[in-house]
């Protein structure tokens, strides 16, 4: 059910040499060959927003960390709040390289939370779950403090961070059930590229993620489905080997069964990267996710966009 990439292995060389001559192409063609890091840095970013608050901690470990953007303009305050988490197969990937989707998202009138957490093989399942609940509920307390409203918030992830995601808004283990006061600010949850029916564990990845879990029924998102989950936005690529599809769209069945309101989105010509890269100024000729994204967050908390 889902398949792992290896490291990017590739030096910062091709990449300067490339975006220059090649323009968008060069972006595109410097994401396969170097880290995000280096994506982030070379992309522009929305003037619409702006950087508010770097490394505010949610825990003692240099991971449990996040960053906070925001629309640049003033008016409007509070804001609806999304909490992005980044994927990387739950072994890699780092905040501070998703600049870009933070900005993206702020200059459409969010607060947005990028945000870090602990990588196996420092911790497995389902630590990683209990480090982005944490931030969770620092950014219910907190972000009033920098424009956002703790009372409208969505969740977001993509790839391993949509399966968190996922968890984290079907799960009541970690956000609490009804009435819970975490669980009451989410509004709706957004998976871009996400694993949420992936049983038996295949790969080496996944195996060392899940190591030792004692129910593995457990750890899949379709598990914990039920009536009162909030609304969710499905997105794939339709060319992506690397999570299936079909993960989507099992998830979008059940909880359409039980009445949940779904969007499902899948996108002509991406891959699993070039989904959440689109969320880049240079490459969103590619397909409309950012606006599908900014449109249901702020239908889902009843923001004018």
């Amino acid at each position: 059910m889902v398949r792992t990439l290896g490291r990017q292995s590739h030096g910062l060389l091709l990449v300067l040499v490339a975006v220059p001559l090649l323009g968008v192409l060069g972006i595109a063609l410097a994401l396969a060959v170097a880290p995000l890091r280096s994506f982030n840095a070379l992309v522009p970013y929305d003037r619409a927003s702006r950087l508010v608050a770097s490394g505010e901690a949610f825990g003692a470990d240099p991971r449990q960390r996040l960053d906070l953007y925001a629309p640049a303009r003033s008016a409007s305050r509070p804001w609806p709040v999304i909490m992005f988490i980044h994927g990387g197969a739950w072994r890699s990937g780092d905040r501070r390289a998703y600049g870009w989707v933070g900005r993206a998202l702020a200059a459409r009138g969010f607060v947005v939370a990028v945000v870090g957490y602990r990588l196996v093989p420092q911790i497995r399942y389902p630590a990683f779950l209990a480090d982005n609940a944490a931030a969770w509920s620092w950014l219910r307390a907190n972000v009033s403090h920098f424009g956002g409203d703790p009372a409208r918030m969505v969740l977001a992830g993509h790839s391993a961070g949509a399966y968190d995601a996922a968890m984290l808004a079907l799960d009541p283990r970690w956000l609490g059930g009804p009435g819970s006061p975490d669980r009451g600010a989410l509004r709706g949850w957004i998976g871009l590229a996400g694993p949420y029916d992936f049983l038996p564990f295949e790969g080496e990845t996944v195996r060392a993620a899940f190591a030792g879990v004692d129910d593995p029924r457990a750890t899949q998102p379709v598990a914990h489905v039920a009536a009162f989950d909030p609304p969710a936005l499905l997105a794939t690529g339709s060319e992506d080997r690397t999570v299936r599809p079909a993960n989507s769209d099992s998830l979008a069945r059940r909880l359409r069964a039980v009445g949940v309101p779904v969007e499902r989105r899948v996108y002509p010509g991406l891959a699993h990267a070039g989904l959440v890269t689109t969320l880049a100024m240079p490459l969103r000729w590619r397909a409309p996710v950012l606006d599908d994204i900014a449109a249901f967050a702020h239908r889902v908390t009843g923001g004018g966009g």
